[in-house]
């Protein structure tokens, strides 16, 4: 009886190896067949087809010649491959965003001035990445206190990433949900610092010394960025409050917005914009379809800033990108329409940064609100915009590109709607519904509570930068610099080499 037994475990065993084997067998037979499909075409689709083939039909053959390796193994492993180039896809999308912001902001500002444009959009990001890998990494989502990580710089210390949850042992447990390396989670947060800084970068334009930008870009995302990061992603004492900020409306884009306000106020306007009699001069800028050009390659950027904030691979990505897009086209829509009653005709300045307004409202909330709610909250960020605008010429404020309305007052509007509009049904968390959800003000209790407190750290750490750099460099250039234009005052050449006279420009 043991002797049949084993013969018939044997014969079991030798069917299961040859059943692998064949099943290998067939499996290179097919990839062998579309590899010759593929050779014969000259398209660089059959390149992606073949690597993503290569990939997939690998690990079953892998799985088919060891059959005692386990299901669950190869699942999370190739899971893990999956969020991790997700994770990466995202990133650069986001820094690509970097590119739009350079289009936006040197279009809406005059052509002497372009090469000071287009060169703090390209090094901002080079200073913010540096900042952050030595220290913003760190004090933002490494273990510490309520206020700050205190360990984890130069992305250094334990981590055993892509490990989550209670299997995770490192000292980034902020990051410890997302089952991605180490290595991924700091490229996608980096590229979120280094749009913060960028932000800064139009309202102080056309007369701001570069070298003062680049030090306080620095100091931003080394220090003050990450702070406020750390209260509300890093597990500090705002997100212990209940606030929510699903990509950020506060973290990323007031923070930014506070630090173009203050910029704004402490350089004062530029040459010839408000009279004495309090007439406003229009200073228009020189080429819109390059800012157009930038709306449409930030519109794009944001499906990375928002679905990618998931760092993981899901039906979430799709519909948090729905909402984002909903929420971009009535923000346009609104902005076109309150520029048209106000104006007369329709301003494709406010057009565009009505489309921004709706993706910087959405950002908080993208995750938490219904398609119709979206709508809404894009909708009021469109009008918002124009009507801030308006205001800002008003109290004499100088913003070249508007981007303390977009970023500033939308990231406002955008993290006060998650307290109004979030659905108990789509976040699935009773904690999570806004007022008109469930009827109750503790939710919008504490979007408000992170707008005031983040809006004065911010007052405070951005005025500090800017009066330290303006009392060891000086933060404006002369008048004779701003009247030839930034390009030959601080870069020595032109954008347009033979093509403008710069003399002859509006002052």
């Amino acid at each position: 009886m043991l002797i049949i037994k084993t013969h018939l475990t044997y014969n079991k065993r030798v069917k299961t190896e040859s059943k692998a084997m064949l099943i290998t067998r067939t499996q290179k037979r097919k990839i062998q067949l579309i590899i010759n499909k593929i050779q014969k075409s000259s398209s660089w689709q059959g390149c992606v087809l073949l690597s993503v083939i290569l990939l997939l039909c690998s690990s079953y053959a892998v799985y088919a010649q060891d059959s005692s390796t386990s299901l669950e193994i190869i699942t999370g492993e190739l899971k893990v491959g999956l969020d991790t180039l997700w994770v990466v896809i995202a990133s650069i999308l986001v820094i690509a965003m970097n590119a739009g912001f350079a289009m936006l902001e040197t279009g809406f500002c005059r052509s002497k001035n372009a090469v000071n444009l287009l060169s703090k959009n390209l090094i901002v990001f080079a200073v913010s990445t540096l900042a952050f890998w030595a220290i913003g990494f760190g004090l933002m989502f490494a273990d510490g206190n309520s206020f700050i990580g205190t360990q984890g710089f130069f992305l250094q210390g334990a981590d055993n990433s892509p490990a989550t949850g209670d299997a995770y042992e490192g000292v980034y447990n902020a990051l410890s949900w997302a089952g991605v390396p180490l290595s991924a989670k700091f490229l996608f947060q980096v590229a979120f610092a280094g749009t913060a800084a960028t932000i800064v970068s139009g309202a102080v334009a056309e007369r701001v010394k570069f070298i003062d930008f680049l030090f306080f870009s620095f100091f931003l995302v080394a220090i003050a960025y990450p702070i406020i990061g750390h209260w509300t992603w890093g597990g500090g004492w705002l997100a212990d409050a209940g606030f929510q900020d699903f990509a950020g409306s506060t973290v990323v884009h007031s923070v930014g917005g506070w630090c173009a306000l203050t910029g704004a106020i402490i350089l004062g306007p530029r040459l010839g914009k408000y009279l004495s009699d309090g007439g406003i001069v229009p200073l228009p800028g020189h080429n819109l379809s390059l800012a157009t050009l930038g709306c449409f390659i930030l519109w794009i950027g944001w499906f990375g800033f928002n679905p990618g904030s998931t760092m993981a691979v899901g039906e979430d990505i799709a519909y948090i990108a729905v909402v984002t897009n909903l929420a971009a086209a009535s923000g346009g829509l609104t902005g076109t329409i309150s520029s048209w009653v106000l104006a007369g005709k329709p301003d494709l300045s406010l057009s565009i940064n009505g489309i921004l307004s709706g993706l910087v409202a959405i950002t908080a909330g993208c995750s938490m609100v219904s398609y119709s709610s979206a709508v809404t909250i894009g909708a009021l960020a469109g009008i918002l915009v124009v009507f801030s605008v308006y205001m800002l010429d008003k109290l004499k404020i100088d913003d070249p590109v508007g981007a303390v309305s977009v970023h500033l007052v939308n990231g406002i509007w955008g993290t006060i709607a998650v307290g109004l509009f979030a659905d108990e049904n789509i976040t699935g968390d009773e904690s999570i519904a806004g007022f008109f959800s469930n009827g109750t003000f503790a939710l919008l209790g504490s979007q408000i509570l992170g707008v005031v407190s983040v809006g004065i750290a911010m007052i405070i750490f951005s005025t500090m930068f800017w009066v330290v750099l303006r009392s060891i460099f000086g933060l404006r250039v002369s008048q004779e610099e701003e009247y030839l234009g930034l390009d030959i005052g601080e870069h020595g050449m032109e954008a347009y080499t033979g093509f403008f006279d710069f003399e002859g420009e509006s002052q």
